[in-house]
């Protein structure tokens, strides 16, 4: 059964960050069949008891280390795009914001294909958090092609997105966080030329 949480109280709170936490660490470099709760909750600091009363089982704990990934995620991107005055340049700064990713994660790749990996149901729950992820990341470019008067904005996204995609794994793979700067050259002229498509078709 998926969903148990105790009553919020600030201590459990603290106890399930301090799990999530844990879990971030070592799903991510150990591998999630490869790690037990028994070394989640060690990491944590709790017994296995306490980490049962916040999850009510391995694969709600693996969902909730997924979108509490994805949460950090997307804050960490939605801050970066502040930074940024011009809509193409947002555009790119996504490119920036899966190089400083890869680099935190010790080149290990993306986690969320990682797990696809490992979960090769796809109608497992990791899969659609796998899904939900990489959609949500397809539509925030769209957006952000619109944004930027891309004559395609869905198109380009695509385009984007497979750039990023296979750089982060490519990156990964060979250990060379320099190949997503050079896919975000290519980026670059894909919007630029995604915006003069779209003055001769005005």
């Amino acid at each position: 059964m998926l969903g148990r949480h105790p009553p919020k109280t600030a201590r459990g709170e603290e106890t399930r960050r301090k799990l999530l936490d844990a879990a971030d660490v070592l799903f991510y470099e150990e591998g999630i069949r490869a790690t037990g709760v028994e070394a989640v909750a060690e990491g944590a600091g709790v017994t296995k008891m306490t980490l049962y009363a916040h999850f009510a089982s391995k694969d709600d704990l693996i969902l909730a280390y997924l979108k509490e990934r994805d949460r950090r995620w997307r804050d960490s991107l939605e801050r970066r795009l502040e930074r940024q005055d011009e809509p193409e340049e947002k555009l790119l700064a996504v490119f920036d914001a899966y190089l400083e990713w890869l680099v935190e994660g010790g080149l290990r790749g993306c986690a969320y294909v990682n797990c696809a990996a490992e979960f090769p149901d796809r109608e497992h729950p990791a899969r659609e958090a796998v899904r939900s992820h990489k959609v949500g990341l397809r539509d925030r470019l769209a957006e952000l092609a619109a944004e930027a008067g891309a004559a395609e904005p869905d198109r380009l996204a695509e385009n984007l997105f497979l750039l990023l995609e296979g750089s982060y794994v490519t990156g990964a793979l060979e250990g060379n966080d320099g190949v997503i700067g050079r896919a975000r050259r290519i980026a670059a002229e894909l919007v630029a030329s995604s915006k003069e498509d779209g003055s001769r078709r005005t």
